[in-house]
């Protein structure tokens, strides 16, 4: 008898993976500005130094300076490069360049008027990790890969945020005071941390490295709970007993943060070996609560709450480029990978739209809070990482043969 998956199960064709891309792609091309145009004619400005008032991004469904879109970014030019296709990472540059070349108008302007309107407002003047953190890495690779565009002042300014200005407590962990005084938000780790090892790697400076590492220290030492693998969403130095939600896409961030790490932290540095058991056990613990659909629920660890798209596309993200790069074993690992992307492809629609993606989300402290947030099909969170998860998985997929061997999906052996 033939098993009634109810996903598609086995290995699928690069090709089949890229047309997944290809409609987000298609999709996001379409629905984010790429140009700026006056408010009242409508026509686009074409010479920035004639930026006024009335200049505004073209309408689009999603803000070009979000942490969503700096993942966004990073994943296109992700996608051109396991593809071969330019096309991704000129989304990326496109946008990121004109980001570039607007924002020496709009600083000027601010020095003088606070409330001078800009479209790029939360990238010159970042009020919290969310606003520098994400942007910042993803500018930074586009230099590294070769961008024609003056990104290195919004480099050092995002990265002065996050090492200088971000709320700490004494130790130097990176905190805020919402909605508690001093809380920790497991989402800031990949707020901060991957533009920090992306600064590390593009001056060489050694400071950045330490402050990434110390991150994953000190947010794993008060939040990473060794019984089941999986980090709580939050903490409040206040509270006697901690809120134990494990929510899936912070654990997400998380995740991605350790592998983002890895990929440029020296391995000489003495935190290396830390990072990477702490990817490991992750991991490991995330595996553990898979769903059979290939999914994972809105909260890891209670199966009674909904199956969330940007939690799985992370996780696909994260464990495929961990196989990739060698961290994790591939044997073990690799059928769970292409399991979840299996069922991210399924989430995709014709227009694009990646489908089950839970909105944007504070931090609970009740069970409810998790259960009931909304999905949207707008929700920003999911776009990037499907194009994240897709790019690697094709990267497997090049390099690694697959066969249905005892009726199960595992990886072929050599001769």
């Amino acid at each position: 008898m033939q098993p009634d998956y109810p996903i598609p199960y086995g290995a699928p064709q690069i090709d089949d993976v890229t047309a997944v891309l290809d409609r987000v792609y298609n999709f996001l091309d379409s629905e984010t500005a790429s140009k700026i145009i006056d408010s009242k004619t409508q026509k686009e400005v074409m010479d920035y130094s004639k930026l006024d008032r009335n200049s505004i991004l073209e309408p689009g469904l999603f803000r070009l300076t979000s942490y969503e879109w700096g993942v966004t970014y990073a994943a296109m030019l992700l996608a051109s490069e396991a593809t071969g296709d330019a096309k991704y990472a000129s989304y990326t540059n496109e946008r990121l360049k004109l980001i570039a070349d607007i924002a020496p108008f709009y600083k000027d302007k601010l020095k003088t008027d606070r409330d001078y309107p800009s479209p790029i407002l939360s990238t010159l003047q970042p009020h919290a990790l969310d606003d520098a953190g994400a942007i910042c890495a993803a500018m930074i690779k586009a230099q590294q890969a070769g961008l024609q565009a003056d990104l290195r002042p919004l480099i050092d300014h995002l990265i002065d945020y996050i090492s200088n200005k971000e709320y700490r407590f004494a130790d130097g962990t990176l905190a805020r005071n919402r909605p508690k005084p001093n809380t920790l938000w497991l989402d800031d780790l990949f707020m901060s941390v991957p533009a920090l090892a992306q600064m590390g790697s593009l001056t060489g400076e050694k400071k950045y490295f330490d402050d990434a590492v110390k991150q994953v220290k000190l947010f794993s030492e008060r939040m990473f709970r060794k019984e089941n693998n999986l980090y709580i969403h939050g903490w409040v130095q206040s509270m006697e007993s901690h809120p134990e939600f494990h929510w899936a896409r912070a654990n997400g961030w998380a995740v991605m943060t350790l592998v983002e790490l890895l990929e440029v932290l020296p391995k000489e540095h003495e935190g290396y070996e830390m990072v990477l058991n702490q990817l490991k056990s992750h991991i490991k613990g995330l595996v553990r609560f898979q769903d059979g659909t290939g999914f994972w629920h809105q909260l890891i660890d209670r199966s009674d709450t909904y199956l969330e798209t940007s939690a799985t596309a992370i996780y696909t993200y994260a464990i495929t480029r961990a196989i990739n790069r060698g961290y994790i074993d591939k044997e073990a690992y690799s059928p769970a990978a292409i399991l979840a992307w299996n069922a991210i492809s399924t989430k995709v629609n014709e227009k694009g739209q990646v489908e089950g993606t839970c909105v944007g989300t504070g931090m609970g402290f009740d069970p409810a809070f998790y259960y009931h947030r909304p999905i949207h099909v707008f929700a920003a969170h999911g776009y990037g990482p499907v194009m994240l998860a897709g790019s690697e998985i094709i990267l497997l997929l090049k390099n690694n043969e697959f066969e249905i061997n005892d009726s199960s999906l595992q990886l072929k052996a050599k001769k």
